[in-house]
């Protein structure tokens, strides 16, 4: 017997996405199989899946099919944080590090996972809180200036010891999934995703000491905003959520194994690869 006998779906809220739902509807049709989605996201498309609350799509899926690029997936992630229902992501336009297959591919893909020919990938998220809400991110969570306000003074205190002040462009907290995203854009590390570890990066830094850190995953890190500082904007994987403000600070903690995403034979160096052009190695004589 399969293993897959409910599929819920994520859509990207603008790229066409029917030609993935046929082979979804398709597939499912052969084998009994229920398609939910979310009312918003299959209501603009003419389908047969059943449109359901995010609540129930989380509660009944077997598992999830993100149809998009890597922010969809991350929405995706957010979504079934904390559940051990797997994650598929679909690459509706160009290469993303968080989707499996391309549309070509999904068919093959879908029999694999129901004939339990897969592998999981577990991803580590980190947490904090702006205001009164408690936010999520699966690549980052970012203290970014707001131009015309100043720089972004932040003091970094990893498990209750000041270590460094920055003064750049943004202080960048990524989990290791994030350290081909923001994080590596600011000049931090490339790691694999099985490395449980929270980066912490400074964008375009001003100060002397501009290295990034990197942090055991059971170790919290506390940004404080300094009063140097300008007001901060706080991105959660790529989102602006809230503000700080000089005298205001964010603890960030790491969620491990937040999300399983789906294998189905690529690995990150093969995608790391392709994503960031890496050509090889200068060569010695």
């Amino acid at each position: 017997m399969g293993m897959v006998g409910t599929v819920g779906l994520v859509l990207h809220p603008q790229r066409d996405s029917k030609e993935a739902m046929d082979t979804i509807l398709s597939w499912a049709a052969g084998r009994g199989v229920t398609v939910l989605g979310l009312p918003e996201e299959v209501g603009r498309i003419d389908c047969s899946a059943v449109a359901v609350d995010a609540n129930a799509l989380v509660e009944r899926a077997d598992l999830v099919v993100s149809l998009g690029g890597d922010g969809t997936m991350l929405r995706t992630m957010r979504l079934i944080a904390g559940r051990p229902t797997p994650v598929l992501g679909v690459n509706l336009g160009r290469l993303g590090f968080l989707a499996e297959v391309d549309v070509s591919e999904l068919g093959g893909a879908l029999s694999a996972i129901d004939n339990h020919r897969y592998t999981i990938e577990s991803r580590m998220a980190v947490s904090g809180t702006v205001g009164e809400t408690r936010v999520r991110a699966f690549n980052d969570i970012a203290l970014v200036r707001t131009p015309g306000h100043g720089l972004a003074a932040v003091t970094v205190t990893p498990s209750g010891s000041p270590f460094v002040s920055y003064a750049a462009d943004a202080v960048i907290v990524a989990t290791t999934t994030g350290s081909t995203a923001y994080s590596f854009s600011a000049g931090g590390p490339v790691v694999s995703p099985r490395v449980e570890a929270i980066l912490v990066v400074p964008a375009a830094a001003h100060s002397s000491f501009n290295r990034a850190l990197v942090l055991p995953a059971d170790e919290e890190v506390t940004l404080e905003v300094l009063p140097t500082s300008g007001r901060l904007a706080v991105e959660v994987d790529g989102t602006v959520v809230g503000h700080l403000s000089p005298g205001e600070q964010i603890t960030i903690t790491a969620l491990p194994g937040a999300a399983k995403v789906v294998r189905l034979g690529t690995t990150f160096y093969e995608r790391a690869r392709r994503k960031l052009r890496v050509d090889g190695s200068v060569e010695v004589f």
